[in-house]
Formats: C-alpha cells, sequence, structure tokens
C-alpha cells in the first residue's frame, strides 16, 4: 500500500510540474516605452506644443511681474532714507503685495492645480486613452497576456528583450490611426 501511495504522488507531482511547466510555455509577456510613444505620436506632439506656447506666455507673464518687483524694491531701498515712516511703511506693505501677487500668480498657472496641470490634462487624457487602446490591442493581436512599461520616468520593467518591445508598433499603428 505505501508503494502504490508513493507511486501516486510521484505521477502526481510529475502531472503537475509538467502542468506548469506547459503554462508558463504558452505565457506571452511584452513591454513598450510610453515615453517613446507621447514623444512620436502627432497627436501627442502637437498637444505638448500647446502646452509649451501657454507656459511660455504665463512664464514670460511671471518674468515681468518678477522684475518689476525688483525694480520697485531697488527704488523703495535708494529712497528709503529719505522716506517718512508711514511712507516706508505703505511702500513695504505695496512691495509685499506685489510680491503676493506674483506667488499667486505662480500658484493659479503652474501649481499642482494650477491651469496649466488642467489644461495639460484636457489635452492629453483623450491622447493617452487612445495610446492605452492601441496597446490593448495589439497585446490582443499578438496574444500578449502582460505588457509592462519601460520609459525614463518610471522603470516598471527592469529587464526586457528588445524583440519583446512592441513600442514600435503601438507607434506605427497610432500613426495609421488603428
Amino acid at each position: 500500500m505505501n508503494r502504490f501511495l508513493f507511486f501516486i504522488s510521484i505521477i502526481l507531482l510529475l502531472s503537475v510540474s509538467y502542468a506548469a511547466q506547459v503554462s508558463a510555455q504558452s505565457l506571452k509577456i511584452g513591454y513598450v516605452n510610453s515615453a517613446k510613444i507621447l514623444q512620436e505620436y502627432p497627436d501627442a506632439i502637437e498637444a505638448n506644443k500647446k502646452l509649451d506656447v501657454i507656459g511660455k506666455q504665463w512664464q514670460a507673464e511671471l518674468e515681468r511681474l518678477s522684475k518689476d518687483l525688483q525694480q520697485r524694491y531697488e527704488e523703495f531701498q535708494k529712497k528709503e532714507p529719505l522716506l517718512k515712516e508711514d511712507e516706508k511703511r505703505t511702500q513695504r506693505e505695496e512691495l509685499v503685495a506685489l510680491e503676493q501677487k506674483g506667488y499667486q500668480f505662480r500658484q493659479e498657472k503652474f501649481g499642482n492645480d494650477g491651469e496649466l496641470a488642467i489644461t495639460s490634462d484636457s489635452l492629453l487624457r483623450p491622447i493617452k486613452q487612445r495610446v492605452m487602446k492601441v496597446i490593448e490591442l495589439v497585446a490582443k493581436e499578438e496574444k500578449i497576456q502582460f505588457m509592462f512599461d519601460r520609459n525614463e520616468q518610471i522603470i516598471v520593467l527592469l529587464y526586457g528583450e528588445p524583440k519583446y518591445d512592441y513600442t514600435n508598433l503601438v507607434i506605427d499603428r497610432l500613426k495609421r490611426g488603428k
């Protein structure tokens, strides 16, 4: 009886091992570089150009506010010894108000919840959704069970053989409009 149980357990162990091997062999994994896709996808390039124009306009305004503050501060320093205390206080308050205006402008335009972040999200979200759909389409067509991302900012995949890189296939499909 012991020999029979031993024999059955060996057969069971071998069949489980074989099933695991067969299932591992059929597993297909791939990766893409999402940053490269967004750098080469014409819609993303166009959206980034729009964002650059907006950002440069706001940056120029911020620099103008900063220069104005600096100039008014330098003028105040020159005149300070000649001013009465109430005039000094008034001009200091004006300088503080001007500095706060610049800080508020920076936050409104460039802060985490600022206009640039909102505009960026509204322009890039549909593009990223389209990219994800194409990645999913490529994965299904190529019978890939898992698709990873490997780009410069976030490294989810530490190593991948180039033959499993589907980045260019995704870029090609996006450019052809499929």
